[in-house]
């Protein structure tokens, strides 16, 4: 999918999954949608949904969702330890890939009006979609929640942005937003008391708490000049939050939205409460995510604490998640399984699998196999992907050597650079497959008349264009992976000495043999001053490839 965005619709039942699969399946029911998590709370009575698709896919998911649940809760029925006032109570639109957050307000907008014309829901527009500034806060369209909303109907400044102003006792009122990545995000305390966590969530949400004189709690209210009460704002920017006491884990939690990641991330969330629960005498226990979150915030958190412990940040993805969910507790109250909660992960199950995904075994039958691809310049990846994690290796195990930890920075530097060389690498195997596979296509396209043989011609030669891109990067990556294998050879660890050697011989091949791969394509280009530009810049590659293997065999023959 060119344009991705997500909707994360919450529903007023966390309790009954009879109906919480009927609202999903409704959802489910439009081709071109993804249902990517389902996280309901027993003591919210509060189910939150992510679902992703195209636009127009996933409007319709959600309108047909929101009758679901129009149909099936009945809010004059409802409790939960969450804020809320609707059936569908928010349902939020988030620009994934491809979409400006302008079109996303524009689909919030017509997501909001179907809504109410045809499912007959009262709806209020806020953050990004709001139609009125003071309509931005969600904390103000739902005050009063439930309880309150008939008396807010009947305020003509509160009529809705779209749907009936008469109070619908059934279905109440839903909230609908065009808004940036928000992580849902709880901090686990050992204390069962509301009242300590609300006293922390003050402390850290942006909005902060009331001014009083003297006593913080029982203080008469400081009021500016207007008569307004002042507020002390907490110590995190675009953070949301409450205390909250969850019965069925026993604990009281400060429960945030982090509006913005790139502000307030969600291991500084996480610090932060540290800090104050520790002041008021409260511990913090672990944490839970609710819903999906970035894999970058995650590998953002794995760098963090592994920073703090003067660790290499070189490590793989599932290791720096790894370190992300012991040091936050992310598995304290239930198991953290990446695949469902990173939203690329989730977004790459059921796709179609990949030559990388395959076993070292499945791979090299696959390459000998009677299929023409993968081929030599797959096979040319993968080698230069292998010579770049040998030079990663060393680079970590240097890092770790007891002895050297003033220079902890210096080894994982390198690593952080070997590992982005051998990601790429390993994306590369793939790719080379492909550019070969889209030659192998524009050969069957149609040539029955002069229009479909010009077509066919002209796929045909961009496509092998392609085919000659891909091997030039290989080249260009694995000879970028000889830096780090350099600096390996001359300054890691001498025991591995022999490893930064292979790591340079394999890492010479894939580069020559990624050069096979540019000259064989390269001569059925019709552009032959093309064609010349390209092989030049393969040889000159080579050259520094040999050049640069001759010099890291003389350091590792040094060493050994």
């Amino acid at each position: 999918m060119d344009r991705l965005i997500e909707c994360v619709p919450n529903f007023s039942e966390g309790r009954d999954m009879a109906i919480i699969r009927q609202i999903t399946d409704a959802a489910e029911s439009v081709d071109g949608v993804r249902l990517l998590d389902v996280d309901p709370g027993r003591a919210t009575n509060r189910t939150v949904v992510t679902i992703a698709g195209e636009p127009q896919a996933v409007i319709e998911a959600a309108v047909r969702a929101g009758a679901k649940a129009a149909e099936l809760i009945d809010m004059t029925k409802h409790s939960g330890e969450h804020p809320r006032f609707g059936a569908m109570d928010v349902c939020p639109l988030v620009p994934i890939r491809g979409v400006t957050m302008e079109e996303t307000v524009a689909h919030a907008h017509e997501l909001a009006r179907r809504l109410g014309e045809e499912v007959g829901l009262t709806v209020y527009c806020y953050e990004h979609a709001a139609r009125e500034e003071g309509r931005r806060n969600l904390a103000k369209v739902r005050a009063g929640e439930y309880e309150g909303l008939e008396e807010k109907l009947a305020d003509p400044a509160w009529g809705p942005d779209f749907g009936p102003s008469v109070f619908n006792a059934r279905a109440g009122a839903t909230a609908v937003s065009a808004r940036d990545f928000l992580v849902a995000y709880n901090v686990n305390l050992n204390t069962t008391s509301t009242r300590r966590a609300n006293a922390i969530a003050f402390d850290v949400r942006e909005k902060g708490r009331i001014k009083r004189e003297g006593n913080p709690l029982t203080g008469e209210i400081v009021r500016d000049a207007q008569g307004d009460a002042v507020w002390l704002p907490g110590s995190l920017k675009c953070v949301k939050g409450i205390g909250w006491f969850i019965e069925e884990y026993g604990v009281a939690q400060i429960s945030m939205n982090l509006t913005n990641i790139s502000v307030t991330s969600a291991h500084a969330a996480f610090d932060e409460c540290c800090e104050r629960a520790r002041a008021r005498g409260v511990r913090v226990t672990g944490s839970e995510l609710v819903g999906l979150i970035p894999l970058e915030a995650m590998l953002d958190a794995g760098r963090y604490y592994l920073t703090k412990q003067q660790r290499s940040l070189g490590v793989s993805d599932g290791e720096l998640i790894k370190i992300a969910v012991k040091s936050m507790g992310l598995d304290e109250l239930a198991p953290f399984d990446p695949d469902k909660k990173i939203i690329e992960y989730v977004l790459a199950a059921g796709g179609q699998r990949r030559l990388v995904d395959n076993t070292l075994e499945g791979f090299v039958h696959e390459t000998a196999s009677e299929s023409v691809a993968p081929g030599g310049g797959s096979v040319a990846a993968a080698l230069g992907a292998l010579g770049a994690a040998l030079g990663t290796m060393v680079a970590n195990l240097s890092s770790h050597k007891r002895g050297w930890d003033e220079r902890w920075s210096e080894f994982s530097d390198w690593a952080e650079r070997g590992k982005a060389c051998h990601g790429r690498l390993l994306a590369l195997v793939d790719e080379d497959t492909a550019a070969f596979n889209r030659i192998m296509d524009a050969f069957g396209l149609p040539k029955g008349s002069a229009e479909e043989q010009a077509a066919r011609a002209q796929a045909i030669q961009a496509a092998t264009t392609g085919a000659i891109e891909v091997p030039l990067e290989v080249m260009a990556v694995a000879l970028e992976s000889m830096e780090v294998i350099a600096a390996m050879a001359q300054d890691g660890l001498a025991a591995s000495a022999s490893d930064a050697g292979v790591g340079a011989l394999c890492a010479r091949s894939a580069v020559l043999g990624a050069g096979l791969n540019v000259a064989i394509n390269a001569k059925d280009l019709t552009d032959k001053e093309a064609a010349k530009d390209f092989c030049e810049r393969a040889r000159e590659l080579e050259d520094k490839a040999r050049e640069r293997e001759a010099r890291i065999l003389d350091a590792v023959r040094a060493k050994l």
